[in-house]
């Protein structure tokens, strides 16, 4: 207590803390979008990663569709996967077609965010209706990798040479699909404000739904429950699995990230396993062989104990039909008769169980009543794996709101 009294007077300090004290009251600072970080991939999968392996002197202009809106926003920057330090020279952000405003990072407009981490930029007063849209621009000064983004975005993003953050429209353009660094965005929402992450694979990511239209099934939700406080976070990667990592980590491996570490969380549905079951014998994971019940099971409990030590409400899903998915593509072999016997013992397992703390039956509300083990026709994109726009939209209005939370 000297060497604090030798520096600050105690009349001072509390002078200091009656001063800040209503200010960080009205703070809430709350998630309200995500898109989960993935690394990039060489020819070790059969997918292509679709965006340049570099860039360098370029500007990337991104747009998202907030849940839960707010007074103030900040943005989050992920290098997670980087192998040498991000340097990002700009950041802009705008509500839709608005003026870009500057956004810093400990008061300054450059920042430099060292591999294996992430950076939140500082308040920017921005009104941020719920369910609006937001435009995220970064430039990058100097010859960056590509090593960290989400892979299936579902929202054309441009690129374009030089430093245009402030640019309506940018100049000399070209386009991706994927979110590149951009991994999370906060509001000061409402103190009444909750958050439910959807952690997913590519049923949840989207893939199947309409590009840039905000179509995928957490979208619909989200919708539902926008006037409730509520956000949607949307924590599907295309190709994740339960146990083993796949075009991402495992969702053992990112339950602390995507879920327990997101202010404002406080229930999570899980919505995996199909990828778990499917990939062996495909071009994914050709030589692997099919988990077993035992294994899935134990990796849903490890889950479920991890969210109840967090008090956070986790909610199952059983897994939908997928007898045909993928036939005619580059992956064969997605579904068979093992396979197929493996989800039904699966989604017994998670209807009786009682391990969770509430289920919502997918399979049941999607399955063909005269084919069971395939989708019904309107839910099916076309591919017998992915819903598309209409089967997104019956999937989110099937659930029974009052099981969320």
């Amino acid at each position: 207590m000297k060497a604090l009294h030798a520096r600050f007077s105690l009349p001072l300090i509390v002078t200091a803390l009656l001063a800040a004290g209503p200010a960080l009251a009205q703070d809430n600072w709350f998630t309200t979008w995500m898109a989960s970080p993935q690394p990039t991939w060489g020819n070790e999968l059969p997918l292509p990663t679709r965006i340049p392996e570099a860039l360098a002197d370029s500007t990337i202009q991104q747009k998202l569709r907030v849940s839960v809106g707010g007074s103030q926003v900040r943005v989050v920057v992920s290098n997670e996967y980087g192998k040498q330090p991000l340097l990002i020279g700009a950041t802009r952000v705008a509500a839709s077609e608005g003026a870009r405003q500057v956004l810093k990072f400990g008061g300054e407009e450059q920042v430099s965010i060292a591999p294996g981490e992430t950076r939140t930029s500082d308040p920017a007063a921005l009104v941020v209706p719920a369910l609006g849209d937001l435009v995220v621009s970064l430039y990058l000064p100097q010859r960056t990798p590509l090593a960290t983004f989400h892979w299936d975005g579902k929202q054309t993003a441009f690129i374009a040479p030089g430093n245009q953050v402030d640019a309506q429209r940018l100049e000399g353009k070209e386009q991706v699909e994927a979110r590149l660094f951009l991994s999370d965005i906060l509001v000061d929402a409402p103190l009444d404000s909750r958050a439910l992450v959807v952690l997913g694979d590519s049923i949840t990511d989207g893939n199947g739904s309409t590009l840039d239209s905000n179509r995928r099934w957490p979208d619909f939700l989200a919708q539902r429950l926008a006037a409730k406080n509520v956000a949607v976070l949307n924590g599907g990667i295309s190709g994740a699995r339960l146990l083993e990592d796949g075009m991402g980590v495992s969702a053992l491996a990112r339950f602390e990230r995507d879920v327990l570490s997101k202010p404002g969380v406080k229930s999570v549905v899980l919505m995996l396993g199909i990828n778990d079951i499917s990939w062996p014998g495909t071009a994914f994971a050709p030589n692997a062989p099919l988990p077993s019940l035992d294994g899935l099971i134990a990796g849903y409990r490890q889950l479920i104990d991890q969210a109840h030590r967090h008090d956070i409400r986790i909610i199952g899903t059983t897994l939908l039909p997928f007898e045909g998915a993928l036939e005619g593509s580059i992956i064969e072999h997605y579904h068979s008769a093992p396979k197929e016997q493996l989800r039904q013992a699966l989604n017994q397992w998670i209807r009786t169980s009682q391990a969770f703390d509430a289920v919502i039956d997918f399979d049941q509300m999607t399955r063909d009543p005269r084919h069971p083990t395939r989708l019904l026709q309107f839910v099916d994109s076309g591919d017998h794996l992915h819903p598309g726009d209409a089967g997104n939209r019956a999937m989110a209005e099937g659930v029974e709101l009052e099981v969320l939370f």
